[in-house]
C-alpha cells in the first residue's frame, strides 16, 4: 500500500521535480476509489457546492456542509493526505473564529489540512492557524468564494498590476507558513514564475504547466454531470454521466416490460412452509406447481367455489 504523503514530502517533491497529483473527492466511495488509484493528496473542496449539491456558486456552502462530507471523505481514504477548504466567511472574522472553525474540520472532519481563499490580507489568520499546528494550504488567483467581486469566472493575472499582486500574495502566503499554494485560472508564465519564486508547491487549476501539482474536480475529470460543460483547462477521462443515465433507463424498460425481476432475483419458499401458511393444496407456488403437472388444471375461483363443500359454507339460507 502507498504510503501517506506528508508536508515534508510534499516539498521533497517539488525539491526533485515530482509532480503532485490532487483531486476533489466528496463522498466516502468517490474518497476510495481515488486512493485506489494511489492520488498524492485528496481536497474536499467548497466546490461540492456546484457539483454535489447544485448551487450556482459555492457561496452556500456551510461548515456544517464541509465537516460532513469530509468525514465521508476520510472513511473512505484513511492513507492519503486530505486537505478541506474553509467556506464562505468562515474566516474573515478575526483569528479565534477562523481557529475555531479550522479546528472542526480536523477534529470533527478528520482532514490533516485545510485550505482558505486570498493572499496578504488572509496573512495573518493563516500565521495563526499555523501556530496553533494546522497545516494550511492557500488559494490565489480565481478565488470562487469572491466570484461576484471579480465579476465572474476569469482568468487572472493578465495584467502587470494584476500580476505582481498576485506574486506579492504568494510570498506573503509563503512567509505566513503555508505549506502549499493552488493557483487558480492564471495565467501560465505567472504561474511558472510563482512556483520558481516559493519554495513550497504550487498546484494548478486551469494554470498551466510550470506548477508543481495539479488538481481538478471528480465531476469534471470523469463527465459525472448533466449536462456536462466542457472546461478549457480540463482533461476528461471518462463519460460516466452517460454511462449512468443508459444504465438507469435501462432498468427502467425492464421494470416497465417485466423483464426485471427474473427467477433469478426471487427467493423461494419451502412447500412445508407454503402448507402452513395457505393450507394444503393452496398458495401461488403450489398453484404454479400443479399447473405444471400433466393433467393439472391451474385453481380458478370457479374451481374452488365448486369443490368447496356445502357445509363448510357459512351465513347461507337456511329454509
Amino acid at each position: 500500500m502507498k504510503q501517506p504523503v506528508t508536508i515534508t514530502k510534499l516539498k521533497k517533491m517539488k525539491q526533485s521535480g515530482e509532480p503532485i497529483s490532487m483531486l476533489t473527492a466528496y463522498d466516502y466511495p468517490s474518497a476510495k476509489l481515488a486512493e485506489e488509484a494511489e492520488l498524492d493528496m485528496i481536497l474536499v473542496g467548497d466546490s461540492l457546492g456546484n457539483v454535489v449539491l447544485g448551487y450556482d456558486t459555492t457561496i452556500p456552502v456551510t461548515l456544517d456542509d464541509m465537516v460532513y462530507h469530509t468525514r465521508a471523505v476520510a472513511r473512505g481514504a484513511r492513507n492519503t493526505f486530505i486537505v478541506a477548504d474553509l467556506p464562505f466567511m468562515t474566516y474573515h472574522l478575526g483569528k479565534e473564529t477562523t481557529l475555531r472553525n479550522a479546528a472542526r474540520l480536523l477534529q470533527e472532519g478528520h482532514a490533516q489540512a485545510v485550505k482558505l481563499e486570498g493572499g496578504a490580507e488572509v496573512a495573518d489568520e493563516v500565521a495563526a492557524l499555523v501556530r496553533a499546528g494546522i497545516p494550511v494550504m492557500g488559494h490565489i488567483g480565481l478565488t470562487p468564494q469572491s466570484v461576484h467581486q471579480l465579476g465572474g469566472y476569469k482568468v487572472q493575472g493578465k495584467l502587470e498590476k494584476e500580476a505582481q499582486r498576485l506574486i506579492d500574495d504568494a510570498k506573503a502566503l509563503e512567509a505566513a507558513g503555508a505549506f502549499s499554494i493552488v493557483l487558480e485560472l492564471v495565467t501560465e508564465p505567472l504561474a511558472e514564475a510563482i512556483s520558481s519564486a516559493l519554495t513550497i508547491p504550487t498546484i494548478g487549476i486551469g494554470a498551466g504547466r510550470g506548477c508543481d501539482g495539479q488538481v481538478l474536480v471528480y465531476h469534471d475529470i470523469l463527465q459525472y454531470a448533466s449536462p456536462y460543460y466542457e472546461k478549457r483547462f480540463v482533461k476528461t477521462y471518462a463519460d460516466i454521466g452517460s454511462t449512468i443515465r443508459s444504465a438507469i433507463g435501462a432498468y427502467v424498460a425492464d421494470v416497465k416490460s417485466r423483464a426485471f425481476p427474473e427467477q433469478a432475483h426471487a427467493f423461494p419458499m419451502e412447500q412445508e412452509v407454503l402448507r402452513r401458511l395457505y393450507g394444503s393444496g393452496s398458495g401461488p407456488e403450489h398453484e404454479e406447481a400443479e399447473a405444471g403437472q400433466p393433467g393439472k388444471q391451474p385453481r380458478t375461483k370457479k374451481n374452488s367455489e365448486s369443490a368447496a363443500s356445502p357445509d363448510s359454507v357459512k351465513g347461507g339460507s337456511q329454509s
